[in-house]
């Protein structure tokens, strides 16, 4: 499968005229990046002008791009699985000494299925968001930022080589600091938007690292020069890049440790959080971990490291959830543990590949619902976020009730809806292995399961349902159509589309890429008994909560707690581990570099001027203007001569 999967790829790499094996609609691949980039630019260059316009257009721009990427998938699913994948060549981009490397466009079926998720759910969010920011006055900028942020995330997954990837890698990390801190004449915001731009960097330096490594090993960083070359590569330089790619995954897609960040990154418009923090950018280090999957599959402890990140992260998410009362900071500690999930099953191998990109795309439509949900909610509270004043919203709210609903019922693995098909396979992948790994990271899942549908239950239960703890000038109201429409769009997916995907055979459709499962793998549980376990600890899961938050008594302030109730209210003191390993060193770091410049450097090259004044000084005292002074000093010069000649004599 893997051969089949780079013949096109290898054949155009070798060189411009290799363009042509790009046909039919995919040659205008160029134009699902270039489209939202026009949006973006003509907004932020045409200034005021276009405010009447510019979120049209940005809209506009963003189903077109959608369009166009729905032709490509059409006529691709007229080809043989082994001619889907095509290059498209663009231009010469580095020709300097050995490096040889042409920008192009990868498209085959995994590119294909982020273009098609970001777009149509990323269309459906700028839809939402004429709603969402209607009264703002500066949602020109804000429509820019989105189409900005859409053409980097489509330039991420459709390069043809890590270096450009690498471009649309750190693409979205502008737009996201840009979208997160929109809002930036509030100190919160601004710092928010900080805090995810320095995490991101550090990740971002692992895949610069991981790179590097690549052209020093192979020569070449396309990944029809890499990727088909790992088998002649050693283990060794493969799990350092493995490692190092991993390091760039945890920092895109908040993985632990460096997961720090998300939970601030709420501080965005809603829409950003539906966008960017549940649908698209921090699914892409998942994304590149399968993409990167010829080097995983032959380093094993690279593996299983993405494997053990993908465990902590999906139950620390899990745990934070069920004790934040930010509806917002809930769903983006859930994203996390979702994102877990995913990246548990990408190091799975073969075997998982395909199941985490299942997963993703499901979790990008029910997910992006109950963001936009969330917001809906805010608009209708007067943006408040705290689940506590809420309560028994469903009769006011009831379209944002069911959507919402919807999403909730997806995510904890609601038999026959979307989270069902997708994430039940990952527990079932989890199991599949021997000795102890199938058995710890099998129950890992299938516990996650069951604390995901005790947490998703709270938040849904303690805003829609029980006893009204909103004040009396509080006036629930549903939202307009421009928001609630992309809501109801969300919510059929959420239903129907892991059911959908998984007939149509969406994992046999990657296969050319992630690679076939090859021998058959059994867990080492009955798949009906694994099936059967986790139902009963998502039932355990849903009855806790409604018995807590439903039928019981919901404080408006929330109580100390226990010390795991403050742990995960804390985010396991992520930010306090982070101030004393990081900010503190690199505080003495710099004080001591300002120490060394202001009493080494600075102190050699004042101790000299200071030197060289006080001489001058002194000899400037010989100039003092009067003649008797200068007579004296020639007589004594006189003397001094006369007395040397005398000497000699």
């Amino acid at each position: 499968m893997q051969t089949m999967m780079w013949t096109a790829s290898q054949l155009a790499a070798e060189g411009p005229q290799a363009a042509a094996q790009a046909q039919g609609m995919a040659a205008l691949a160029w134009l699902l990046i270039a489209l939202p980039l026009v949006g973006a630019a003509v907004l932020l260059l045409g200034g005021r002008r276009t405010n009447g316009v510019g979120p049209g257009l940005a809209v506009g721009m963003s189903w077109a791009s959608f369009g166009v990427g729905a032709a490509i998938l059409v006529e691709m699913l007229g080809r043989a699985p082994g001619e889907r994948a095509q290059h498209v060549h663009l231009f010469s981009w580095l020709p300097v000494g050995t490096l040889n490397l042409n920008a192009g466009l990868l498209v085959d079926q995994l590119s294909m299925t982020f273009v098609m998720l970001v777009t149509f759910v990323g269309s459906l969010i700028l839809v939402y968001s004429l709603g969402y920011m209607a009264h703002d006055p500066d949602k020109r900028r804000f429509f820019a930022y989105l189409n900005l942020f859409v053409a980097a995330m489509l330039l991420l997954v459709l390069a043809d080589s890590y270096l450009l990837l690498y471009v649309g890698w750190e693409g979205v990390g502008l737009a996201s600091y840009l979208l997160i801190g929109f809002w930036n004449y509030r100190p919160e915001y601004a710092s928010a938007a900080n805090k995810a731009f320095i995490a991101n960097r550090v990740g971002d330096f692992g895949l610069g690292l991981a790179i590097m490594t690549m052209f020093f090993t192979f020569g070449r960083v396309d990944y029809a020069g890499v990727l088909p070359a790992a088998g002649e590569a050693s283990q060794v330089t493969l799990t350092v890049i493995g490692l190092l790619l991993l390091v760039g995954a945890c920092g895109k897609s908040a993985q632990f440790p460096l997961q720090s960040w998300l939970g601030d990154a709420m501080a965005g418009p809603t829409p950003v959080s539906a966008l960017i923090h549940a649908a698209t950018m921090v699914t892409a280090g998942v994304y590149l971990v399968v993409r990167s999957n010829p080097i995983y599959n032959l380093a094993p402890n690279a593996q299983l490291a993405v494997v053990v990140v993908g465990a902590i992260t999906l139950t620390m998410g899990a745990i934070i959830g069920c004790a934040k009362d930010d509806i917002k900071k809930a769903l983006a500690a859930s994203t996390m543990s979702q994102i877990g999930y995913m990246m548990l099953a990408a190091g799975l191998g073969p075997i998982g590949y395909a199941f985490a990109i299942f997963h993703l795309v499901t979790h990008g439509f029910f997910k992006a619902g109950m963001f936009l949900g969330a917001g809906s909610v805010m608009h209708g509270m007067g943006d408040r976020v705290d689940m506590r004043t809420f309560g028994s919203l469903s009769g006011k709210m009831k379209t944002t009730w069911l959507t919402f609903g919807a999403g909730w019922l997806a995510i904890i693995g609601f038999p026959l809806l979307s989270g069902f098909w997708s994430k039940d396979k990952i527990i079932e992948a989890a199991f599949i292995g021997h000795g102890w790994r199938p058995w710890v990271f099998g129950f890992v899942t299938m516990l996650a399961a069951g604390l995901t549908a005790f947490y998703m239950s709270r938040l849904f239960f303690m805003t829609f349902h029980g006893d009204k703890r909103w004040e009396k000038d509080d006036h629930p109201h549903e939202s307009p159509a421009t928001m609630t429409i992309p809501m109801i769009v969300l919510s059929v997916g959420s239903v129907l589309l892991g059911g959908l995907l998984w007939f149509a055979g969406f994992t046999t459709w990657l296969e050319p890429v992630t690679g076939g499962h090859g021998e058959e793998h059994h867990p080492v549980l009955p798949v009906p008994v694994i099936t059967g376990l986790t139902l009963v600890l998502v039932a355990i899961g849903v009855a806790w909560a409604y018995r807590m938050y439903w039928q019981g008594q919901v404080a408006v302030s929330a109580p100390r707690g226990s010390f795991w109730t403050r742990l995960a209210r804390r985010d396991f003191y992520q930010d306090d581990v982070n101030h004393g390993a990081l900010v503190l060193p690199g505080r003495g770091l710099v004080r001591a570099m300002v120490s060394t410049d202001d009493q080494g450097v600075d102190g050699a090259a004042m101790g000299l001027a200071n030197g060289l004044r006080g001489a001058s000084g002194r000899v400037r005292r010989i100039q003092n203007g009067f003649v008797r002074s200068y007579a004296l000093t020639m007589l004594l010069g006189v003397v001094v001569i006369l007395g040397a000649m005398w000497v000699v004599q």
